[in-house]
């Protein structure tokens, strides 16, 4: 895949939702990143899961990641780039997460779950 600006911002903006929903409610990899490089950029399920774990290297995903990297289906150029950013927004939704009643954030969580699940079940 070309990396284009508008590739580019697409993974910042990614990176930074997943962070900063990481540190907000706990969710990234699997339920921001993987849908939205599906939904945004077009990947397969076995790209886009590919390089969510890669992005998760140290020390989640390495095993994982290298079974999709020996398939072909890491993109490394994404996973760095997404990493920066989760990195920032994870701090971003921490702090946010924090000043807000925890039963708040649990339902926000339990509300987004359910949105991205039923556009997976019925538009993927």
């Amino acid at each position: 895949m070309k990396m284009t600006l508008t590739t580019f911002l697409l993974l910042m903006l990614i990176g930074l939702a997943a962070g900063v929903l990481s540190g907000f409610a706990g969710v990234g990899g699997g339920v921001i990143i993987i849908p939205a490089l599906i939904f945004l950029l077009g990947m397969t399920q076995f790209e886009a899961q590919g390089t969510s774990l890669a992005m998760m290297i140290p020390p989640i995903g390495l095993m994982a990641a290298f079974n999709y990297y020996k398939e072909g289906y890491i993109n490394w150029k994404y996973a760095i780039i997404l990493a920066l950013f989760f990195f920032v927004g994870g701090y971003i939704g921490s702090k946010l997460a924090i000043s807000i009643p925890q039963n708040i954030v649990k339902k926000s969580f339990a509300i987004f779950i359910i949105l991205v699940g039923a556009r997976m079940l019925f538009k993927g």
